[in-house]
């Protein structure tokens, strides 16, 4: 068989879903036809022995990969979880903004060579498996080969841990990475091999790339880790690499850190032995923890809001809850900063909001978040509004994001499911811009249901004005920006 002929029987059907019982496996190729040598070979014994019980877990496929219908499929992407290249935004966008969301709330960060597991959402698979590919510098490509073969295993090792069956693998060394093409195919042959070698799980490996090139040279290198017989096993023996002894990452702390050159592009990878500034950096971040902070700020500094430890949301959801039922929140609830004020036209109810009366430094943020949960849980089961007014206030009525995104974090999806408009009236200049960055870069679910409202006469068109109970120094406020018009009959009233 021929590779063009190998590249058409492993292409993707067509559109749409594709079952990976349908993916040819590699042991079902014919093998290639084998030259003569007149050296001697590189090897005395053949690597790799023929096997068709491997083979038949194996399998190299031409197509989209978000479109395979597997448990788990792999994300080549950057430590942000978001990089742009052809693979990542064919996921993120198959996904839905359900991933982004899950992302940028959970503040995910991967590190190269390691791997991050979120849900599939709209994918057709159950998990994605992401992970961050080295950058190739030809002056270090042992810890750059070493750095790819960790991306490799740790994804397989994951889609083991998690009881995948079946896992779709894409070309984890991105362009950007300026890997070798015959190098990156090499490491992710070899390790690949080795894996279902040792593992039962998963039963089967899809290599997948939609790059035609890519895939015509994964086939032609394949017989030489998956032979599909004896002669082919023994015909690698001539062609096949040493394979190079592996080794987890070492960080070297050298004396002066200014004493060596630094040769600008070759030096810029995290990933190598000779870069101290790992060190440097885990020192950093210990140095900036909220305890540290804390040990460091003035004796009457208020301490900073801190966040908890992520735990299933579920879980973290429902513990709040109990806790919110039983605790006394009166001195919350006292303030009246948070309320439901009737409902608007569609009987929805509304939940009113008064930044001003929001006083962030005399507050407990832990019983905040609990009298929001107990306030808001009976009312977010079906649809609701949202009114914040931002009138009159000040920085000092300003939330931390990190307690903002806390909030965020931890509220079930019914919340951002069934909250139908978020109503800010008077906003500043600095709300539009605080308002734009949350929904843009930590709750995109939400973003087009956020509207800026300049007074109190826009939200009549939604609910009748004697649903509407604000303080009176709202209405005074506006008075004196709008004027008096919108005192008017109700005549949108049904």
């Amino acid at each position: 068989m021929t590779i063009k002929e190998a590249v058409c029987v492993m292409r993707a059907p067509g559109a749409g879903g594709v079952s990976c019982a349908g993916v040819p496996r590699w042991s079902h190729s014919a093998p290639a036809h084998q030259a003569d040598y007149d050296n001697a070979p590189a090897h005395t014994h053949p690597v790799f022995l023929h096997d068709d019980h491997i083979n038949s877990r194996f399998a190299i496929w031409q197509g989209d990969i978000s479109s395979l219908e597997v448990d788990a499929i792999t994300n080549t992407t950057d430590e942000t979880l978001t990089q742009c290249n052809a693979v990542n935004e064919r996921i993120l966008q198959v996904a839905g903004p359900e991933l982004k969301e899950e992302i940028i709330t959970r503040g995910y960060e991967c590190r190269t060579g390691e791997v991050v597991l979120t849900p599939g959402f709209g994918l057709r698979c159950r998990h994605i498996i992401h992970t961050v590919s080295p950058k190739y510098v030809a002056k270090y490509h042992t810890a750059a080969d070493t750095s790819l073969h960790n991306c490799y295993r740790n994804v397989l090792c994951k889609a083991s841990e998690i009881g995948a069956r079946s896992l779709a693998l894409c070309l984890i060394s991105a362009p950007h990475a300026q890997f070798p093409p015959d190098l990156a195919a090499h490491v992710a042959l070899r390790t690949i091999r080795r894996h279902l070698e040792q593992q039962r799980t998963p039963s089967l490996v899809i290599l997948a790339s939609s790059c035609a090139p890519d895939v015509a040279l994964l086939c032609a290198l394949a017989p030489l880790y998956f032979p599909r017989s004896a002669r082919e096993a023994d015909a690698a023996r001539w062609r096949l690499p040493d394979e190079p002894a592996l080794h987890d990452r070492r960080i070297r702390i050298i004396h002066n850190p200014h004493s060596h050159n630094s040769d600008t592009a070759e030096d810029d990878t995290s990933t190598y032995d000779e870069e101290a500034a790992v060190e440097a950096a885990a020192a950093f971040a210990r140095a900036c923890a909220p305890d540290t902070q804390r040990l460091l700020a003035p004796n009457n500094a208020r301490p900073p809001y801190e966040r908890r430890p992520r735990i299933d949301n579920h879980d973290q959801y429902e513990r709040l809850l109990r806790r919110a039922r039983t605790e006394d929140l009166s001195e919350i609830s006292g303030i009246g900063c948070l309320y439901q004020s009737g409902v608007d036209r569609l009987g929805r109810p509304v939940v009113v909001f008064i930044g001003k009366w929001f006083p962030i430094g005399d507050i407990d943020l832990d019983k905040a978040l609990l009298y929001l949960i107990k306030l808001l849980d009976p009312i977010v089961r079906g649809d609701y509004v949202i009114a914040y007014f931002h009138t009159l206030a000040s920085s000092a009525n300003h939330p931390p994001f990190s307690w903002l995104k806390e909030v965020y974090t931890v509220l079930p999806y019914k919340y951002k499911k069934n909250l139908k408009a978020f109503y800010i009236v008077h906003p500043t200049f600095w709300t539009k811009m605080m308002t734009w960055w949350f929904t843009t870069f930590m709750a995109p679910a939400i973003k087009a249901k956020v509207h800026n409202l300049p007074g109190v006469e826009y939200l009549y068109s939604v609910m009748a004005r004697d649903q509407l109970d604000v303080p009176a120094f709202v209405t005074e406020y506006d008075m004196t920006i709008n004027g008096l018009h919108y005192f008017q009959p109700d005549t949108n009233n049904t």
